[in-house]
């Protein structure tokens, strides 16, 4: 893998991770644009560790955020741990059973079954980004009948969107903040504080995920230097620094159209990528 191709996978991962528009199916077009096998166990780990870099991006912007909203008191700080947990929680149940099931039923017959091996499949990313995009769509629209801070964001809601995101980790295309905001948007929920609580799951979500990400690379590598394991690694680790700047970037654009009402926009340019993704597959792409 070359510098350009780890500074234009960064770039391209900065910009949509932040954004409802499935950062990880651009990325992996990205990846088969340039000749690369989204599948192979150092691509899953790249793009992991790209999450990474927004991660940190995203704990530098709502810092401030958090503070005033999740550690203003004692009491709203053990809460607000209750609802994350309790969101995680179901995201993890959800997450590991389509798991289980896919690989289980859905792969049947494939030796070492994996789901990650469904990440290349671009037929299942345009489906994935059509299903977001009306998801998208339908919650926009639906949330301007809403006061925009109607409904509290308790345990119950904490739940449904726990488990909404946990659909989402099997499917590539599926895109998580998409999902999880819009969820948040047809329960009444306001702008502001789903912005703040889907990310502040992003963040939780992303260090187990990493650590899988890299017990598996080792499981199917031999590593058996230390310059073998800077060879594994250096790239991820270029690109998790690029993300972060370009994940800056993209924040306030975010913030301001899911501020201003233009959610809905979104879902048309998700169902435009499943479009593109679809007729470039069956073109030979």
């Amino acid at each position: 893998m070359t510098l350009l191709q780890i500074l234009t996978l960064a770039i391209v991962q900065g910009a949509a991770e932040l954004l409802p528009v499935s950062s990880s199916a651009h990325v992996i077009v990205a990846e088969k644009l340039m000749g690369l096998d989204p599948t192979a166990p150092e691509m899953t780990l790249l793009l992991v560790m790209l999450h990474t870099g927004t991660m940190f991006a995203v704990i530098f912007f709502f810092w401030k955020t958090w503070k005033e909203n999740f550690f203003s008191s004692k009491e709203v700080f053990w809460e607000t741990v209750k609802l994350i947990f309790a969101a995680t929680f179901l995201t993890g149940a959800v997450g590991l059973t389509l798991k289980f099931l896919i690989e289980r039923f859905f792969m049947k017959g494939i030796p070492h079954a994996e789901i990650e091996l469904l990440f290349g499949d671009m037929n299942l990313i345009s489906a994935s980004l059509a299903a977001v995009g009306i998801l998208i769509l339908y919650a926009g629209i639906k949330s301007r009948s809403h006061s925009n801070s109607r409904i509290p964001l308790r345990m119950k809601e904490s739940c449904y969107i726990g488990a909404v995101q946990g659909i989402c980790l099997p499917f590539r295309g599926f895109s998580r903040s998409g999902a999880t905001i819009s969820a948040g948007l047809l329960m009444g929920i306001s702008r502001q504080k789903l912005e703040a609580f889907s990310f502040a799951l992003a963040v939780v979500l992303t260090p187990p995920v990493i650590a899988r990400e890299v017990l598996r690379l080792l499981h199917q590598q031999q590593v058996s230097s230390a310059s073998n394991m800077a060879q594994i690694f250096m790239p991820s680790l270029l690109g998790m620094a690029f993300s972060f700047v370009a994940g800056l970037f993209a924040l306030k654009w975010l913030s301001s159209w899911l501020e201003n009402g233009r959610w809905p926009l979104f879902g048309l340019y998700c169902l435009a990528a499943s479009a593109t993704v679809f007729i470039l597959h069956r073109s030979g792409f």
